[in-house]
């Protein structure tokens, strides 16, 4: 029995290779066991970490690439579309704007210019019609204003006082170019030729006859087809004498008791001749002058003095029509015609 005990009991050197080999199982078995873990660890961490890393690098480079090509390019076409119509009706409205604007511009600046030529040409036409006057003639005024004044009688008029350029209107409404002079003691109207340097006519009125100036615009009766505009003065010399009814209807009558002057159309060529054609210093000078041959040669039985009136000037005138063609010719003045001269 003890043998078969002892048989059966292992040894103590069995028993501690027994400990042995099973410590080295044991240790062998962690390290093997061990070892796999960490080993299916790593490699399960690698292959999720590239599964993880591929998997949404795909995914997003799927997703990316689904966006662009879905949505990215229907908002960059719709951008671009968008860009496209907007660059188009911006510029096309500026262009437009512009466009009305330059054309504004150029219709506003064209009427301009238009107002300003038609008006340079209409002053260029007036100055050429002004320019035939023969008083516009260098030296041919100077030359007239000679003339007349060695037709003063020292004696009879006294010195010159002053000396106008004037347009006489008749009873028949007719212009006719005039030289006037005051002297001190009369009144002296010249029909003066510029063409020929020659005076064909003189009316003397003696400053102690005038009685009466009126000053203001013309006027004419109802019916009379007439019309004047401007301004003249009237001097009276004898309000006791009526004209006659044969003097009325006579163009050529020249026994009229007053005498009608008005502006000379070339008074606004310069300032001098301005002066020269200017009727209210006129009016005013010949007032003063006879005013004083009235207090120094007072006429028996006229009152002494000067009466000065504002009211509108008579011309008993109707129909005209020698008038309105003797006028809108100018054929009182002294002006070049062509070939012919007046």
């Amino acid at each position: 029995m003890l043998e078969a005990e002892e048989e059966g009991m292992p040894s103590e050197e069995q028993q501690h290779q027994l400990s042995s080999s099973s410590g080295g199982q044991e240790d062998t078995q962690p390290a093997e066991g061990g070892a796999a873990p960490s080993t299916a660890r790593t490699e399960g961490t690698e292959e999720r970490a590239a599964e993880s890393r591929a998997a949404p690098s795909t995914a997003r480079t799927e997703g990316t690439e689904e966006r662009p090509a879905e949505g990215g390019a229907a908002p960059s076409t719709a951008r671009t579309e968008g860009t496209e119509e907007r660059a188009a009706e911006g510029r096309a409205a500026p262009s437009t704007a512009r466009t009305e604007g330059t054309e504004e511009r150029a219709v506003k600046g064209g009427a301009a210019p238009s107002q300003y030529s038609a008006t340079s040409v209409e002053s260029s036409l007036e100055q050429f019609k002004l320019r035939r006057f023969f008083v516009l003639r260098p030296g041919t005024l100077n030359q007239a204003i000679k003339d007349i004044e060695a037709l003063v009688d020292k004696e009879v008029d006294g010195n010159v006082r002053s000396i106008w350029l004037m347009a006489e209107v008749d009873h028949w409404n007719n212009e006719k170019e005039r030289l006037v002079l005051i002297t001190d003691s009369s009144l002296l109207v010249f029909k003066y030729d510029f063409v020929m340097f020659n005076c064909d006519q003189i009316q003397r009125i003696p400053l102690n006859f005038v009685d009466r100036i009126s000053h203001g615009t013309f006027s004419f009766p109802k019916r009379s087809l007439l019309q004047r505009e401007g301004e003249g003065v009237r001097i009276f010399w004898d309000r006791l004498r009526e004209p006659t009814f044969t003097s009325k209807w006579n163009p050529f009558a020249t026994d009229f008791p007053f005498i009608t002057f008005t502006y000379h159309p070339v008074k606004n060529i310069s300032d001098s001749l301005a002066d020269l054609c200017d009727i209210h210093n006129f009016r005013e000078q010949l007032k003063d002058a006879a005013q004083k041959v009235h207090a120094l040669k007072p006429v028996p039985g006229k009152a002494n003095g000067v009466l000065v009136l504002k009211q509108p000037i008579q011309i008993e005138a109707y129909v005209g029509l020698m008038s309105f063609l003797g006028n809108q010719n100018k054929l009182g003045y002294c002006m070049a015609r062509g070939n012919l001269g007046f």
